[in-house]
């Protein structure tokens, strides 16, 4: 059954504890009907345990097109690790090369990203939270850094896109990342709440910038968007992005334009107060249409299940914007695919 048919699934995304679901999960995942689930590391052993993960979840839940979403950016953070898989290259490498060859820097991007996409697909992985669009802003807190291109919006926008066309001719869908920008917090939202006292103008000329491109791109299937655990003193002086319905209905749906599915960062993450039904009904009070929650803890995701909602019918119309990326006739190889990327990296 599809998430678009029958009842609606629970407004959330869930994580699982480790690399095989344990009882209380899939009871847990089968009465509460999540939207779909994330992995990180504790869960990715190996390419069959993973595939069998995978599997397993959607089974839990009785809809073989429940999204399934990793961080596989490259550099930092890659969930899949080698030996077992291919390292893959932070965002910045390619926002150096565009300084010098932007041809060549967006076709290194894009097939990048269709080596990354292959990867994560062969093990039943549709979702990957890619492109990070933030700026590299000097003096800004390290947890963007490399993950991002460039200090340059326009630069940043172009790989983005390159990195969205890499994904979805793979079959995997592209979620934006950190609406409306991660670049020039503080601190680490992981850790802290970071507060941004940027003007609003320079704000709309820089920091949202590339969200706004790609946003306004004509895309054959409309990635997600993610948002920020950030405070921007300029929008809303009291409330981060995932919490404030001022940033989202100005910002994010207003100015960037930005019209389809918006799932929030995880909140389990330190930037946000209170208990974890309680973050999850704020955000999706602020217009999220998905909250994510990826700790795996079984007794967290069970409060969540008795209190969160099921999507609301503007989420789903969301979700059916465009329809679902679909899975090529014959898969990239990401062996070829990186040794095209390394190529195009040493001679431009």
């Amino acid at each position: 059954m599809s998430a678009l048919e029958g009842s609606k699934p629970l407004a959330v995304i869930f994580g699982c504890s480790g690399p095989v679901l344990t009882p209380r999960e899939r009871r847990l995942f089968r009465q509460a009907d999540p939207l779909g689930f994330i992995l990180f590391r504790r869960n990715c052993r190996d390419p069959v345990q993973v595939a069998r993960l995978t599997a397993d979840l959607r089974e839990a839940v009785g809809r073989e097109d429940a999204p399934i979403l990793i961080d596989q950016e490259g550099g930092r953070v890659q969930r899949l690790r080698p030996p077992l898989w291919p390292d893959y290259p932070p965002a910045q490498r390619f926002g150096d090369l565009a300084a010098r060859d932007g041809d060549a820097a967006a076709e290194a991007a894009r097939l990048n990203a269709r080596a990354l996409a292959a990867t994560v697909r062969a093990l039943g992985i549709d979702v990957n939270t890619l492109p990070l669009l933030d700026l590299i802003v000097d003096g800004a807190s390290e947890i963007i850094g490399d993950r991002a291109f460039s200090h340059d919006p326009a630069i940043v926008a172009r790989l983005g896109m390159a990195v969205c066309q890499g994904m979805l001719a793979e079959g995997v869908r592209p979620v934006m990342k950190h609406l409306p920008g991660h670049g020039r917090a503080p601190v680490d939202s992981h850790h802290a709440l970071p507060i941004v006292d940027a003007a609003r103008d320079r704000l709309e000329r820089e920091d949202f910038r590339p969200f706004r491109a790609l946003a306004g791109h004509d895309w054959p299937v409309l990635p997600w968007a993610m948002t920020a655990h950030v405070v921007y003193t300029a929008v809303d002086a009291e409330r981060p992005a995932t919490l404030s319905d001022v940033v989202i209905k100005q910002v994010i749906r207003d100015f960037i334009g930005f019209r389809g599915v918006l799932v929030s960062d995880d909140l389990c993450m330190e930037a946000l107060d209170g208990p974890p039904a309680l973050r999850v009904a704020a955000a999706l009070a602020a217009g999220c249409d998905i909250a994510l929650h990826c700790n795996g803890d079984a007794a967290e995701m069970e409060a969540i299940a008795a209190s969160a909602p099921r999507l609301r019918p503007d989420s789903v119309d969301r979700l059916g914007l465009g329809g679902r990326p679909r899975r090529p006739s014959e898969p990239g190889d990401p062996a070829v695919l990186r040794a095209q990327v390394r190529e195009l990296m040493a001679t431009a």
